[in-house]
């Protein structure tokens, strides 16, 4: 460091608690009218910061990371996921990365489950009824759904956000099914009562509810690709608070348009903060602007990570959440 106040440039508005705390701990640079940052705005941003602290929907490439000076030694991400990030290239300068885990679990786990009743209850469309002026009131057959209650929910991506959502699901009478890159411990499996899959076409073709929880690599890019999206039953949902890219949105469009699946709720989209026009269209899905880690608690627990993570750094020890090991 240059001074023992590390400048950090914050890329986006944060809660007044964290900014308060950054303005009164380092050299804070930060964004009052939170204006998302431009290719090349970041680029400057990083030829004289000593921490970046992004947030998810900044693209920081290996252009970006070229740009950044010496003094740069920390992109101190504010959300859980790094694909925003080009992890290769920040190791090749020596640039610590850290992220926020495990404090937007629970919020995480929240959102789904109410997607996870929303899209099969048909609260959207029955909102958008009577907000229309055309609901003449009740019938024995208008607004029907199907309940949730004793069917199978099929978890892809058995974490800590996708075992908070289980927990949460049983407790709705939903039999828990999963597929992860290992199973879980023994005692997890029985306190969730779940079963294993490890073929995640097979989990796929049987479930009524499937949940995406599992994060964004290079190696879940389409995850559910057209293939795999066709394997399920035409009366299951598909539920995505994990991210977009999991999930090939153009087939699922189009298998939700013609009826071969049944419904979708999503929080998140493969080409935000644009949404295919035809997926606005449909009647039978839930839409929601990224939402799911959204309440204060999260975010301040957020911010406070992201502090501790700079000022261990600055105090000369690694920072409890790198997430890719440098030199120093």
């Amino acid at each position: 460091m240059t001074s023992t106040r590390p400048r950090v440039v914050v890329t986006r508005r944060l809660p007044d608690a964290i900014e308060t705390r950054m303005m009164e701990l380092f050299d804070a640079r930060l964004n009052l009218d939170d204006k998302a940052m431009s290719q090349a705005e970041l680029a400057g941003a990083v030829a004289d910061a000593d921490v970046l602290v992004p947030t998810v929907s900044d693209r920081i490439d290996a252009e970006i990371i070229a740009a950044a000076g010496k003094r740069l030694k920390l992109i101190a991400s504010f959300g859980t996921g790094i694909d925003h990030i080009d992890m290769d290239a920040a190791k090749a300068k020596s640039i610590m990365v850290t992220n926020t885990p495990g404090v937007l679990t629970e919020d995480t786990a929240d959102m789904t489950m109410a997607l996870i009743l929303a899209v099969p209850r048909r609260l959207a469309e029955g909102e958008r009824l009577i907000r229309s002026g055309n609901w003449t009131g009740w019938s024995p057959t208008t607004m029907l759904g199907h309940r949730i209650w004793g069917k199978r929910l099929g978890i892809v991506g058995m974490g800590r956000i996708g075992q908070a959502v289980a927990r949460r699901a049983r407790g709705f009478g939903l039999s828990i099914h999963y597929h992860n890159r290992r199973r879980v411990h023994e005692e997890t499996e029985t306190e969730l009562e779940a079963t294993y899959w490890d073929s995640l076409d097979q989990m796929l073709a049987r479930m009524d509810i499937v949940s995406i929880n599992c994060p964004y690599t290079p190696a879940t890019y389409h995850l559910l690709n057209r293939r795999r999206l066709e394997l399920v039953k035409p009366n299951a949902y598909i539920v995505n608070t994990s991210r977009g890219e999991v999930v090939d949105e153009n087939a699922l469009t189009q298998l939700l348009g013609s009826g071969a699946i049944a419904g979708a709720g999503l929080d998140v989209f493969e080409n935000e903060p644009a949404v295919n026009p035809k997926l606005l269209a449909l009647d039978n899905v839930v839409l929601l602007p990224h939402m799911g880690s959204a309440t204060i608690e999260g975010r301040i627990a957020m911010g406070e990570k992201v502090i501790i993570n700079i000022k261990t750094m600055a105090d000369g020890h690694n920072p409890p959440d790198r997430v890719l090991e440098t030199m120093f």
